[in-house]
């Protein structure tokens, strides 16, 4: 009897802690509104950011079940393709965020989220002349889209691994200039900016890495070597 109590007890703490989406809940139409499909993969992603990463993954798979019911049931909407390639981006399913993706543009080819995000995914398959195609339709139709950034950063590292650094530093500057929080896309700067023998230059992006991340060692070791190598020069 002492398990079963444990049990309900622990099921309860889970419940405060982390509660389910209307729709899985059973309290749809007792006076709280049902979550959309979107809403319910933002709470997996908040949730994924505090390392909780089984129950983001609960919330994930929740929002693919909404998205591929609304497509079984003739409802899909822009949303639903944005949702359940997010999702499965997120879960790293990444030839299904393809073919879901294609399945959204032949639809709405003018959804740029789900363009950026088959972007990540062709990235990570590593296929990056696609990436590239997808991430620059992104920057040009959606100058101020959410993902501007970090489309920008991806194209960077694009650039980079193809050796063209040049290219590299032109798309990650513009990522840091529009979101300068993050220690690794100035890390990246730093690296292409060393590795085009501009090592002032370097020498800034890596100390605005190391005043993101203090413990950054590949950030203090760029900037150790650029500022030897800049000594040199002079």
């Amino acid at each position: 009897m002492w398990i079963l109590r444990s049990f309900l007890l622990l099921a309860l703490l889970f419940s405060s802690l982390f509660p389910l989406p209307a729709q899985s809940s059973g309290v749809a139409g007792q006076g709280q509104a049902r979550l959309s499909a979107i809403e319910i993969y933002r709470i997996g992603r908040n949730m994924e950011a505090q390392n909780h990463m089984t129950e983001a993954d609960v919330y994930y798979n929740e929002a693919i079940r909404i998205c591929q019911d609304e497509v079984s049931w003739n409802a899909a909407t822009r949303d639903t393709y944005t949702a359940i390639t997010w999702a499965l981006n997120r879960q790293q399913k990444y030839a299904d965020v393809i073919t879901w993706g294609e399945r959204g543009l032949r639809l709405y080819a003018d959804e740029y989220r789900v363009v950026e995000t088959m972007g990540e995914a062709y990235f990570y398959l590593r296929d990056y002349e696609r990436s590239l195609i997808f991430m620059q339709r992104y920057t040009n139709a959606s100058p101020q889209g959410e993902r501007i950034s970090v489309a920008y950063f991806f194209i960077g590292e694009i650039f980079r691994l193809a050796g063209k650094n040049r290219h590299a530093d032109i798309a990650y500057t513009t990522a840091v200039r529009l979101e300068p929080g993050i220690a690794l896309w100035w890390f990246r700067l730093g690296s292409v900016r060393e590795a085009l023998g501009d090592y002032p230059q370097a020498v800034e992006a890596y100390q605005r890495a190391l005043l993101l991340n203090s413990n950054y060692r590949e950030a203090n070791d760029g900037l150790t070597r650029s500022r030897n190598r800049q000594g040199n020069a002079d």
